[in-house]
């Protein structure tokens, strides 16, 4: 595949999962919405079913951000490229998770680097 054909293809597939997420989250505002007064016996499952919905809402709205980001690349004409070490992303990863800020390597040292982050601020409080 042409590399302008490439970026196309990418740009069709986050305009498409923006759509998604778009028309996701407007469905999930309306399931929200309609529900209305509960009665009280059905309160503490009403407010699960809300808090449940919200914290879907939060992840749809991280993921429509990065995909705005990538977006914002591609019109730039960084995108592809690692937000940390300036290294090409590979198609394939790009082919998998169009959004991708970062090449595997540079997200798999941040992967490990948040899973080390409790463990170095209890480092630092029972110091």
């Amino acid at each position: 595949m042409k590399k302008g054909d490439a970026k196309t293809n990418y740009r069709q597939q986050l305009l498409s999962a923006r759509s998604d997420l778009l028309f996701s989250l407007g469905a999930k505002a309306e399931s929200i919405a309609s529900l209305g007064r509960v009665n009280e016996d059905d309160q503490a499952q009403a407010s699960h079913e809300e808090f449940i919905s919200l914290r879907l809402n939060g992840l749809d709205y991280q993921k429509l951000r990065m995909v705005e980001e990538a977006l914002d690349r591609l019109d730039s004409g960084e995108y592809g490229l690692c937000l940390a070490c300036d290294e090409p992303i590979s198609p394939r990863r790009l082919e998998a998770l169009p959004w991708a800020r970062y090449c595997v390597h540079c997200q798999d040292q941040a992967s490990v680097d948040f899973d080390e982050r409790p463990a170095r601020l209890l480092e630092v409080v029972t110091y």
